[in-house]
């Protein structure tokens, strides 16, 4: 599992945008989790989270990806997904977890329903 952290492109945003690759499992999730609680304790509380490079995603990286949320609202901010991997996907609406997340089709459109 691999975390990229970049900033969009046009200066200030309302956002950080990272990009998840790799698996996302019972060993990789931990460190997710810490990298994305750090960034989120950071300045800009929100952040875009792509996951159209994640490979596998099981529980630990959906608890993972809660943690993140609860810690964004905490710190004032939002946490949006990215996502359009129909495998993916599904897991999000097994779990009802589409209903917790936004989930977007595009980095643009989450950093605009960001920005609103």
């Amino acid at each position: 599992m691999e975390l990229k952290v970049h900033q969009p492109a046009g200066g200030a945003a309302a956002a950080n945008v990272a990009t998840v690759s790799g698996e996302v499992d019972l060993h990789s999730a931990p460190g997710l989790r810490e990298q994305l609680g750090d960034l989120l304790a950071g300045t800009n509380p929100s952040l875009v989270l792509d996951l159209n490079e994640v490979g596998f995603l099981d529980s630990t990286g959906l608890g993972a990806l809660v943690a993140a949320r609860a810690s964004a609202t905490e710190h004032g901010g939002q946490l949006a997904l990215v996502c359009t991997q129909p495998r993916i996907l599904k897991l999000f609406t097994i779990t009802g977890l589409n209903s917790v997340f936004k989930i977007h089709s595009s980095v643009d459109d989450a950093l605009a329903n960001i920005a609103a």
